[in-house]
């Protein structure tokens, strides 16, 4: 099992950094064969109802897997260091869904390219995920993403959950 947690945990975070790399396209219609406005618009109902439901499902998969009990479940199944992992891996699956899944919407709500305003937009657009991402390492991007976990665990060696400055160990 010792070999096993450390590919999945590696295999679950380089999905993580392709998931991360393709959203920015999605969201932004850059160089991506699909985005949030590509593909063939249908009926308002059922791209809101699809689209919904799977941003749903993420909200259900992260209330859960938060959640002691699910947790004390889970490694029933899994060893503790591949918690974070499996946690990831589920955020992986369900934003490949969403990206295969979601329906346009249709219609232009505003377009303001070739504008001040526009260039000012997509600054605000790129800064967002430029902190999204260094705001990982400032909580240790490595814990967030379960492979410092799953390196200690096959090393044998304690997991030392991160701790604020000053704060005693539990």
């Amino acid at each position: 099992m010792r070999m096993l947690v450390i590919p999945y945990g590696i295999i679950s975070y380089v999905l993580f950094l392709g998931v991360f790399l393709y959203a920015i396209g999605f969201i932004g219609n850059i160089l991506v064969p699909k985005s949030i406005d590509s593909g063939t618009v249908g009926p308002i109902g059922i791209a809101l109802g699809i689209n919904a439901l799977i941003l749903g499902l993420f909200a259900i998969r992260h209330s859960i897997m938060a959640r002691t009990a699910f947790k004390t479940w889970i490694q029933k199944f899994i060893p503790e260091a591949a918690e974070r992992s499996t946690y990831v891996m589920a955020t992986n699956l369900i934003f490949l869904l969403l990206f295969w899944q979601w329906r346009p919407i249709g219609g232009v709500l505003w377009n303001i390219e070739g504008t001040f305003g526009g260039t000012v937009l997509q600054f605000l657009f790129w800064l967002g995920w430029g902190i999204v991402l260094f705001s990982t390492f400032l909580i240790d991007h490595f814990e967030l993403f379960g492979l410092r976990q799953v390196t200690r665990f096959a090393q044998n060696k304690e997991h030392d959950p991160p701790r604020f400055p000053g704060e005693e160990p539990v």
